[in-house]
């Protein structure tokens, strides 16, 4: 989770497509991550949580926000990434394998 966000954070300017994209690859791997139990279901379902977000910020950034606010909603997934990665150690490794 929290390299997804990462990858977001370090580009210029995140345009909603590519948020939607990374939003897009986390929903499919965390469901393969869950369907080969490689995480359990509860961090299947915390994980949502981000997922969930992202999509919000594809959806702000389509209004118009500017890119400092999206920059700071990216900024508090990275905190709820950190806790979940606590939580639930290997969730990040588990869905990058899917790239």
């Amino acid at each position: 989770m929290r390299t997804c966000i990462d990858r977001l954070i370090a580009l210029p300017h995140a345009d909603a497509p590519r948020v939607r994209a990374e939003s897009e690859f986390v929903s499919k791997q965390l469901e393969i991550c869950r369907h080969d139990s490689s995480i359990s279901n509860e961090a299947f379902l915390d994980a949502g949580a981000i997922q969930g977000a992202l999509e919000m910020i594809a959806n702000h950034i389509e209004m118009g926000i500017p890119q400092t606010e999206v920059h700071n909603l990216l900024l508090q997934q990275i905190d709820r990434a950190n806790r979940l990665e606590e939580k639930h150690p290997g969730l990040n490794n588990a869905i990058e394998k899917g790239r």
